[in-house]
């Protein structure tokens, strides 16, 4: 199987490492920046006390490439408008798309509601142009529950998780693996749990309703998860914001299955954890607020549903970005 992981970051590393340690020969199509570390160093993967480094064919052309059986997508959501359009080369007439990254995917009303699916999520797929390049026929969703950073280019500092959860967005409710089938194989070879999503649109929901909260909060407050939901108002308001979230999702027959409170919990075992868009405002990289924050105000408004909540924190998150120039 021919795989390529466009974006070796934190994500698309971990991945790529796993997949190389396991004898696997994914390519890597990655930024300028980060090819000279690679060739250089290998990829580097720190997990469980031990640091190892593996060869990896990466660059920054997708033309070298060629058509894959399986692209990865590990890139920031902020960047995929001016990447897909690039991937056309990587694109067969069989290939797959998987789309491991943060929030509401370009190609979530796919198999989810027909009559939402004629027109792109604007807050993330603007003018269509992800769908354009990369069809959501093509596409499979990926959800991963894992922790990793990046301190350098080439490094991926492994915390804790390991579970990824796919699906085919076009095959909801068929119980069959179908052609996600193969895809969970390599990742489970591999050392990845992973498991084939009996239905991938609730997962996504799932974890972006945790993140929708979190992400900005930690955002705006420079703090950790275990400070944030250790202040009661605080933690108010993010289960008032998810209640609004789980209406919309209901408007799509997708029920959440615990209470936010029930979510609080899961999430404060994790600790004096920084979340992924706190770690992009320390970098000073653009934060993914449009696909966490954004596309639920967007969804909703297609929908008809009042979501007060979620969109005074998008408005403070966005405030603060502008400031910061990370938005």
């Amino acid at each position: 199987m021919k795989i390529a992981v466009v974006g070796l970051g934190a994500m698309g590393g971990y991945m790529a490492a796993r997949m190389l340690a396991a004898g696997f020969a994914p390519t890597a199509l990655v930024t300028p920046r980060h090819l000279e570390p690679l060739r250089r160093d290998g990829l580097r993967l720190e997990s469980e006390g031990r640091r190892n480094a593996y060869p990896v064919a990466a660059t920054d052309d997708p033309a070298e490439l060629g058509p894959q059986d399986v692209v990865v997508l590990a890139v920031k959501a902020t960047s995929l408008p001016a990447i897909a359009p690039r991937l056309g080369p990587l694109v067969g007439p069989r290939t797959l798309v998987v789309a491991a990254m943060n929030g509401v995917p370009w190609w979530f009303f796919h198999g989810l509601d027909a009559d939402q699916a004629g027109a792109p999520i604007e807050s993330v797929d603007p003018g269509g142009a992800i769908s354009a390049a990369l069809p959501p026929a093509v596409s499979i969703g990926c959800v991963l529950h894992l922790a990793a950073s990046m301190p350098e280019p080439g490094l991926v500092v492994h915390a804790f998780g390991n579970r990824f959860l796919l699906g085919d967005p076009m095959a909801r409710g068929s119980g069959s693996p179908g052609r996600v089938g193969p895809i969970v194989e390599v990742f489970r070879a591999s050392g990845m749990d992973a498991v084939v999503a009996e239905d991938i649109h609730a997962d996504v929901w799932y974890k972006l309703w945790g993140n929708m909260t979190m992400n900005p909060v930690s955002a705006l407050t420079g703090c950790t998860m275990d400070v944030i939901l250790r202040d009661d108002d605080v933690r108010g308001f993010m289960s008032r914001a998810m209640l609004e979230a789980g209406e919309v999702a209901n408007r799509f027959g997708i029920r959440l299955p615990v209470t936010p409170e029930e979510r609080h919990a899961v999430a404060a075992q994790l600790g004096a954890f920084k979340t992924s868009m706190l770690q992009d405002v320390e970098a000073a990289r653009p934060i993914e607020l449009d696909a966490l924050v954004g596309s639920v105000v967007e969804i909703a408004g297609r929908v008809g549903v009042d979501v007060p909540h979620i969109r005074t924190l998008l408005g403070l998150a966005r405030l603060r970005a502008r400031q910061l120039g990370l938005y």
